[in-house]
């Protein structure tokens, strides 16, 4: 079985994590552009953790500005084999206040000007995508929150708008009366790829305010935003730190298969794939790719 490494990409509130020993940062070239940042690797009690700021250093990139595909990539020859996300979020229900953290398992992407796949022209892939979210990461995630008396809940779905505009209220009540739980800006097509990668993810969408679906109330704010987003920074260390202290020292196999989403994804017939595109692929499909 693998070594298991944890991939923690941090974002609005979580820019570093101090509670790392043995701090390296690691300088990794990708064929994608250029990552948020160098990613940081250190320990967390016997768990090797390499850490990602979504947003770069002083959060210097927007939702829409972020290479998610360098991300990823980086993240993937860093040895990492699970991957949780960070992410602030907005809230569409009276049950998921500010401070609420909410572990999602479903995804609904309405951003329009990403990078969304590795595969293109030259080697066509299709994955599965109908459950986004690894259980297994989930269910430890929650045992972890509950174990530090973070509020949370199990479960919802998460709209992925592009920004970095909030939203319209007709667009808040849409999204609402559709049974979505949260709003964000960052999480597609992070998650996308990270599938791609055959990364098992989780999201941690810790609620700053609701959006802007409740009537006769002033819309969202700034201000207000950043304070809860320190709170909430300082509750994610917490469960991150739990969360990683338990983590296995061996890979679990994903009970969804994500950590295998490629076994039958590829189907651009072998001698009509791009060799320069499968040269970029060499992290992310390299088990595939590489002749048996």
């Amino acid at each position: 079985m693998a070594k298991a490494v944890l991939g923690v990409i941090g974002g609005s509130g979580v820019y570093d994590l101090s509670l790392l020993t043995e701090v390296e940062e690691l300088r990794i070239e990708s064929p994608w552009g250029e990552p948020s940042a160098n990613p940081i690797q250190g320990f967390i009690g016997g768990t090797r953790v390499v850490f990602m700021p979504r947003h770069g250093a002083g959060h210097r990139l927007g939702p829409s500005d972020i290479n998610y595909r360098a991300n990823i990539d980086v993240l993937k020859r860093a040895g990492v084999t699970d991957l949780i996300s960070i992410s602030a979020c907005g809230s569409y229900r009276e049950e998921l206040p500010p401070g609420m953290f909410v572990l999602v398992d479903q995804f609904i992407d309405r951003t329009f000007a990403r990078k969304t796949s590795f595969f293109g022209a030259g080697c066509v892939a299709h994955v599965s995508f109908s459950d986004p979210v690894a259980p297994n990461l989930v269910a430890r995630l929650a045992r972890a929150a509950a174990e530090e008396g973070v509020p949370h809940v199990v479960g919802g779905s998460y709209v992925c708008m592009e920004g970095p505009q909030f939203s319209t209220r007709a667009e808040s009540v849409a999204y609402k009366a559709m049974g979505a739980s949260v709003v964000g800006m960052t999480n597609m097509p992070e998650a996308k790829l990270a599938r791609e990668a055959e990364l098992p993810y989780a999201t941690v969408a810790m609620v700053t305010d609701y959006d802007a679906w409740r009537p006769h109330e002033v819309g969202v704010g700034v201000a207000e935003i950043l304070q809860v987003m320190r709170e909430n920074g300082d509750k994610a260390r917490r469960l991150l730190a739990r969360f990683a202290s338990e983590f296995p020292q061996e890979h679990e196999a994903c009970p969804i298969g994500s950590d295998r989403a490629l076994d039958f994804a590829l189907v651009t017939a072998p001698e009509h794939r791009d060799p320069d595109l499968l040269k970029k692929l060499d992290a992310i499909a390299g088990r595939v790719l590489r002749p048996s």
